[in-house]
């Protein structure tokens, strides 16, 4: 079973390469957003992007900093499947995923205005903001001391394969898909990461 996070900035492209694993690679598709959209709904709070990093950290700070994305590991296991776990936000869940076996965290980025257009052209339910929240939302994100809040620069840098999405999806496809017939050669070869 191949295990792929995904971490990277705000708009900067991971849905487009988790849809690639998904679509071509026939990986399933498990979603922190997805996972703290569902509790939030249970809970009665506002869907939007501060109730949703208040919620996870909550969550890490009750339970552990690996604790959500550990749940969405325990679901992929039971399906003994290749899977995508979107979007990795801390180096405790970084962490807890490389002490799996044929685990690796894929980053993306991409320049701040480009990936801003991206999030309203998206318009989901936490994506109806300004340019400055985005950037406020996103340096919020970025570093933090504490191990159960988002530390997306610390994320990035622990990644094995960073893209740059500043050009065209092709482009970054075509990256993503040379990077996966890596992978699955090391495998074929032996050369199984642990």
């Amino acid at each position: 079973m191949i295990i792929i996070g995904i971490t990277g900035t705000l708009g900067a492209g991971k849905g487009t390469i988790v849809d690639y694993l998904v679509e071509e690679e026939d990986f399933d598709h498990y979603s922190v957003r997805g996972y703290l959209l569902e509790e939030m709904k249970r809970l009665g709070m506002p869907e939007n992007r501060d109730s949703m990093t208040t919620l996870a950290n909550r969550l890490r700070a009750a339970y552990g900093p690996s604790y959500i994305t550990d749940q969405l590991y325990d679901q992929a296991r039971d399906n003994m499947h290749d899977c995508v776990i979107e979007s990795v936000r801390t180096p405790g869940e970084v962490s807890s995923l490389r002490r799996k076996q044929d685990f690796y965290l894929f980053a993306v980025n991409a320049d701040p205005k480009t990936r801003f257009k991206r999030i309203k052209k998206r318009g989901s339910e936490t994506d109806g903001i300004t340019f400055n929240v985005f950037v406020a939302n996103e340096q919020r994100e970025m570093e933090s001391e504490d191990p159960n809040k988002q530390n997306l620069l610390k994320c990035i840098e622990m990644a094995d394969h960073t893209f740059i999405n500043d050009g065209k999806v092709k482009e970054l496809l075509e990256k993503v898909k040379k990077i996966m017939n890596r992978i699955k050669k090391e495998i074929a070869d032996g050369k199984r990461k642990d």
